[in-house]
């Protein structure tokens, strides 16, 4: 199985594990850490049923949630084709795959921030209309990605070493669909609203960082983009 990259220059382009294999190595350097996000919890309505949920506090700001892209639609990679939806992952025994194939620096060190249990959005990408499809949680920490030692694989990656790998993937498990299909370009509208007023979406790295197959969440991003699957769609 091969989990795509994104690539924004397209619909939604998701090179998936190839992403930004041409990134600096400085960011081999960095902190496997997210960096603190800045959102702010709530907006207008929403806001407030989150104060009266909570007794107005705003929670700390840490990602605890995730946004994992992969290609519903088939795309060769070296002769294989990384074609993987979200009714692929339904189809593996016991709804469990591992999520193999990251090679940029910063996807990676999320993978590793990941802890057991924590939640994410399947997204649907490089595909006519990019978008979220389903939940799934981590029930397997990050450990050895085999595929960097794979010379067959597309992901293979011959300086790495078995004593010191780079890779790292972990195991995710279907949860369940979203009520209904929440496209970017809806999510892009709150996004760009958020921006102005203030919003939890207004910096949200789906809109910063494109390119990265693997995206940190905020509670407070999580929580909104998973309140509109109970709107209708615009």
């Amino acid at each position: 199985l091969f989990w795509p990259a994104v690539n924004f220059s397209e619909p939604d382009a998701k090179i998936a594990k190839t992403e930004e294999e041409t990134e600096d190595k400085e960011e081999e350097e960095k902190s496997t850490k997210p960096p603190a996000g800045s959102s702010k919890s709530g907006w207008k309505n929403w806001k407030k049923a989150k104060e009266s949920d909570s007794g107005g506090e705003e929670s700390k700001i840490t990602y605890c949630h995730w946004l994992l892209k992969s290609e519903p639609e088939s795309r060769l990679e070296k002769g294989v084709d990384v074609k993987f939806s979200i009714e692929d992952l339904k189809a593996q025994p016991n709804q469990t795959t591992f999520w193999e194939g990251v090679r940029n620096y910063q996807a990676r060190n999320f993978l590793r921030a990941m802890k057991l249990g924590q939640q994410a959005f399947f997204y649907h990408s490089n595909c006519k209309e990019p978008g979220i499809v389903g939940i799934v949680k981590i029930v397997k920490e990050a450990y050895p990605d085999h595929t960097q030692f794979d010379q067959k694989d597309p992901h293979y990656d011959s300086s790495s070493r078995k004593e010191n790998p780079k890779w790292s993937m972990v195991d995710v498990q279907f949860v369940r669909m979203t009520k209904r299909f929440i496209p970017l370009s809806e999510i892009k509208t709150h996004h760009l609203a958020h921006k102005a007023d203030g919003g939890p979406l207004k910096n949200m790295m789906l809109f910063s960082r494109q390119r990265l197959s693997i995206q940190p969440l905020t509670q407070e991003e999580f929580d909104f983009v998973l309140s509109l699957e109970e709107e209708k769609p615009h």
